[in-house]
């Protein structure tokens, strides 16, 4: 059995957890299993050759490099489990030694939960959100798809109302083009808002072979950072303008979209927006739920390790954004001229309030007795397990106690959120006023 040593501190607790290689091996056996479906051994199926094979052919260290992930969850849940250690976040783990036949040896820093004070939850009130959609915004989804579906025919004349453009761009910034600021065959709509205050306006009047110089501020909320509210100098060549003629809002537009009039299409158009506004409420509601509890409520002090946890998150969460705009997170920082600790440290404000959050919902569900039954775990694994169906690596990963573990906690937060609301939320006066 693992032997693990323990030293308190003020906000963690410090294990030191030694594995001997007898308690490892059968993880060892399973990493050389999946290393055999990645490596060819001449004579051998992949995923059939036998360990000692496997281990002549990439060694054992790299065998004990796949199996140290496994090695290090199990050992460490096992050990909070033993020393009863009520934990927050993620560890923070660190490898002290690891060699083949040998202990394998590693610290893991563990958050002692902070004292967490709530306030009288029942004097608290916050006026519901209701989700509407008005009229002018369904004429703009209208005409949006109605834009999906238009004809577009070329003209000589100058471009206006809701003709497009085609053009080749250049921006620049003191005479330097900006990152992927060149672009070519570029799509202007007249009619549609631009992600660039006054863009369409400076190209309202132009006509095919027209260069356009002009000077605009990027939007203070502009994902790169580097642009956000700067002022860019664009230069714009119009290679083309078309006229677009959008179809007419009728039973036979209506029927191309697979339904059978226009009055069922707007029908079914503003039960779709007035679902999205109903989450965007609801995002509302919870958001300032949230911010009040996080100012009424008192804490003792919040352990270090279990703010890093939140910046960490944080920063795997900017990078998956980035990289759905083709940018990876060092072009992000060469960008910013930061160093990825300097960037850490902008993140601590908005890591103290996710980590005041998380705990504000625990002490609740400990408070009010939420518990997350087995059988709804269970459920939600299974229907989890029918969406990654395809996913072999997902579909073993949910096999895993601390992917339960991480799922359970994502339930009772929901359970959570929803005894606040009902604490919370009221009607507003003028609401009330109308009943």
């Amino acid at each position: 059995m693992a032997t693990v040593k323990r030293e308190n501190q003020e906000t963690k607790t410090i294990l030191t957890i030694t594995v001997t290689p007898k308690e490892y091996a059968p993880t060892l056996k399973k990493a050389a299993t999946r290393l055999s479906k990645r490596v060819a051994v001449k004579g051998f199926r992949k995923g059939h050759t036998p360990y000692d094979i496997i281990k002549k052919e990439v060694g054992e260290m790299a065998i004990l490099e796949e199996a140290l992930e496994a090695i290090v969850q199990e050992q460490y849940t096992k050990a909070i489990i033993d020393e009863k250690i009520d934990t927050v976040g993620m560890p923070e783990i660190n490898i002290e030694k690891m060699a083949p036949d040998n202990d394998v040896v590693f610290t893991a820093g563990v958050a002692l939960l902070p004292t967490v004070t709530l306030p009288d939850i029942k004097k608290i009130n916050i006026d519901r959100k209701e989700g509407k959609v008005d009229e002018k915004q369904m004429e703009e989804t209208l005409n949006s798809i109605r834009g999906m579906h238009a004809k577009e025919i070329i003209k000589d004349g100058a471009a206006e109302g809701t003709d497009k453009l085609v053009v080749d761009m250049t921006m620049t910034q003191d005479k330097v083009i900006v990152e992927g600021g060149q672009t070519k065959d570029y799509q202007v709509y007249l009619s549609e808002d631009h992600y660039i205050p006054g863009f369409n306006e400076k190209l309202a009047g132009a006509k095919k072979g027209d260069t356009k110089l002009f000077t605009l501020s990027f939007p203070k909320t502009h994902y790169q950072k580097q642009l956000a509210g700067k002022k860019i100098d664009f230069e714009v060549l119009v290679k083309e303008v078309y006229t677009r003629e959008l179809p007419t809002l009728d039973d036979e537009f209506a029927k191309k979209l697979g339904q059978k009039s226009i009055e069922e299409l707007k029908k079914l158009i503003k039960e779709n927006m007035l679902n999205e506004a109903t989450q965007k409420a609801t995002q509302q509601e919870e958001i300032e739920i949230l911010d009040i509890l996080i100012e009424k409520t008192k804490f003792s002090e919040i352990p270090e390790i279990l703010l890093e946890s939140e910046k960490n998150k944080i920063f795997q969460e900017l990078k998956q954004n980035l990289s759905k705009n083709g940018i990876t997170i060092e072009q992000y920082l060469q960008d910013m001229k930061k160093k990825e600790e300097e960037l850490r440290k902008d993140f601590s404000d908005q890591a103290q309030k996710r980590a005041k959050a998380a705990l504000i919902s625990r002490q609740v569900a400990q408070e009010q007795n939420i518990i997350v039954a087995d059988e709804d775990l269970d459920k939600e694994v299974e229907m989890l397990k029918d969406v990654y169906k395809d996913n072999k690596e997902a579909q073993e990963n949910l096999k895993r106690q601390d992917v339960r573990d991480t799922i359970a906690i994502s339930m009772q937060n929901r359970q959570v959120m929803q005894w606040l609301k009902e604490q919370i939320l009221k009607d507003s006066e003028q609401k009330k006023t109308k009943k």
